[in-house]
């Protein structure tokens, strides 16, 4: 960054992508997969500064949560994608599972929003996300959660498409892998995204 980050907190809001067990807890069917780099870059504090900076700046916060897997419930499907395939088989944030509870220390607070569930790795599509902001009078989004180069990369590309001034955090945000980092962040991000940061910049304008 070669400007200090600003944030109008009248028209931004914080989209927290997929706070849920399965991803965040140690015994989380995702867990496994993220850790390293979820560690490496101290992902669960990070997400604790950022949402407890938000809160007390008065920043909105929508959670934005992926489905959760109902038995059955794609059979018949003509096109399923292998992201699709790969949650739906392990059965990834299963409804009424413990995986498929929030976390508890980002579970949806007083005052947030949360959106109706999505289906694939954009939290736009098929969800009533682009209402709920509109109707808050929301033109800026900063997106946080998991996975970096799945769900919010994908949420951040149609968040531009739809005319949202677009924020990444990387160190608020795991992926598999260092090279699924620097992908979302140095080279797809700045294709897309009017801004990438970090935490400490962010938790700094706000």
């Amino acid at each position: 960054m070669t400007e200090a980050y600003t944030v109008d907190l009248g028209k931004t809001a914080l989209l927290f992508v997929d706070p849920y067990n399965d991803f965040l807890a140690k015994e989380g069917k995702l867990w496994p997969m993220v850790s390293k780099v979820a560690t490496e870059v101290g992902l669960i504090d990070n997400l604790k500064k950022v949402t407890a900076k938000a809160r007390a700046s008065g920043l909105k916060i929508v959670i934005v949560p992926h489905h959760r897997w109902k038995p059955n419930e794609l059979d018949g499907w003509e096109h399923p994608n292998p992201y699709m395939l790969g949650g739906y088989k392990k059965q990834i944030f299963a409804d009424g599972s413990w995986g498929g509870e929030w976390y508890p220390d980002f579970a949806p607070q007083p005052g947030d929003l949360v959106c109706t569930e999505h289906w694939g790795s954009s939290g736009f599509a098929n969800t009533n996300l682009d209402t709920i902001l509109k109707q808050k009078g929301v033109t800026r989004v900063i997106l946080v959660g998991l996975i970096a180069n799945t769900c919010i990369e994908s949420t951040g590309k149609y968040a531009v498409e739809l005319g949202y001034h677009v924020t990444l955090v990387r160190d608020a945000t795991a992926a598999a892998s260092q090279e699924a980092m620097r992908c979302a962040h140095d080279i797809n991000g700045p294709t897309y995204a009017h801004a990438v940061i970090t935490t400490a910049e962010l938790v700094a304008a706000l």
